[in-house]
């Protein structure tokens, strides 16, 4: 059960121990949406398309479909699991410039549901628990 805060909409800053989750491409070609703000603010790493980098962590949304996606988050969710010490923050991955809706990505995060130290858009609760639909 899901029983804490959801990812703000906008984040202009962190504190020390967050970290930004970003949608990114493989060729780390950081050039709109969260991933240009993890770019310029969080430390986000040009040609670096996956994984932890600065104050921020990638997890590629642009080389197909849903099922291209999902090893990606499954890494995520491991990592984060793994390293407690931090809060990840995850925006809308893939409902931006990729084009997927929160129906279609945020089932991929039902591993993390359980996981307190991943905070997830309110969006992406709402479609796990059912109270939404795109």
């Amino acid at each position: 059960m899901y029983d804490r805060s959801f990812t703000p909409e906008m984040i202009r800053e962190l504190a020390a121990n967050e970290i930004f989750v970003f949608g990114s491409n493989l060729a780390g070609f950081h050039g709109g949406g969260a991933a240009r703000i993890a770019l310029n603010n969080f430390g986000a790493v040009w040609g670096q398309g996956v994984g932890m980098q600065g104050q921020c962590y990638a997890i590629p949304t642009m080389q197909g479909g849903v099922e291209t996606i999902k090893p990606y988050v499954d890494d995520f969710i491991t990592f984060a699991r793994t390293h407690t010490e931090y809060t990840f923050l995850v925006t809308r991955i893939a409902c931006g410039i990729a084009g997927f809706t929160p129906s279609e990505i945020a089932p991929l995060f039902a591993d993390a549901i359980d996981v307190e130290n991943v905070i997830l858009p309110e969006d992406f609760v709402e479609v796990m628990q059912g109270k939404r639909l795109d």
